[in-house]
């Protein structure tokens, strides 16, 4: 009997190290190969001899966003996408901008925590919890918060002034849903009567939300 619940044990701990190995870079890099019809679970790598400094750069991020939309805000991400060098690192980053009480709507990164930080003007951020629970905060320039994954967040400018964040993201292709756009905007539509229920209003007002989208 001792000899089985130690031969478990020893797989068990085998299991362990193979999961781990798993999750650890074999080379230095992978960098993105953007242009390969492969489809796996991000990006194939890039011939290493192929590779070169400009992988490895995105310039750019000093620019302001264009805030003269319907929400007065502006997201540039870095993603994967734009920086191939990030492949399998894990992270991405983004510059928000928001204009005079511009908003990022409730959203969610299915795929990352963000960490969010305040360089200028005053924010007014906040998350919900699984049970249904508010957590917001009032930032300033300097102040950090963090999103945790998967979880409903927003922010909003409740300053004087223009307002800009960094933004530090643990997947370098965290995704993002708008719940505004998913809900009432989705192609082809949710169907109209389990928006109605779902809400508790009448079609009209659906009808009238799912009009902007």
């Amino acid at each position: 009997m001792a000899s089985h619940v130690l031969l478990l044990g020893l797989l068990a701990i085998s299991c362990s190290i193979a999961l781990t190995s798993a999750e650890t870079p074999l080379q230095d890099f992978c960098v993105a190969d953007l242009t390969s019809n492969v489809v796996v679970n991000g990006f194939v790598c890039k011939n290493p001899s192929l590779v070169d400094a400009n992988d490895f750069l995105f310039s750019g991020l000093q620019i302001k966003g264009n805030t003269t939309n319907a929400l007065g805000s502006a997201v540039s991400l870095v993603s994967v996408s734009r920086l191939p060098g990030l492949n399998t690192l894990g992270i991405a980053m983004a510059r928000i901008d928001y204009a005079r009480g511009g908003v990022i709507p409730p959203h969610t990164h299915p795929r990352a925590t963000e960490i969010f930080t305040v360089i200028k003007g005053t924010i007014d951020v906040g998350f919900v919890t699984s049970a249904n629970i508010l957590l917001t905060k009032v930032l300033n320039e300097g102040d950090v918060y963090v999103f945790p994954q998967g979880l409903v967040h927003y922010q909003r400018n409740v300053g004087h002034g223009h307002a800009v964040a960094i933004v530090g993201l643990s997947s370098e292709n965290p995704g993002v849903i708008s719940i505004p756009n998913n809900l009432f905007g989705s192609k082809p539509a949710i169907p109209t009567d389990v928006l109605e229920k779902s809400f508790q209003v009448r079609k009209t007002v659906v009808e009238g939300i799912e009009s902007k989208f």
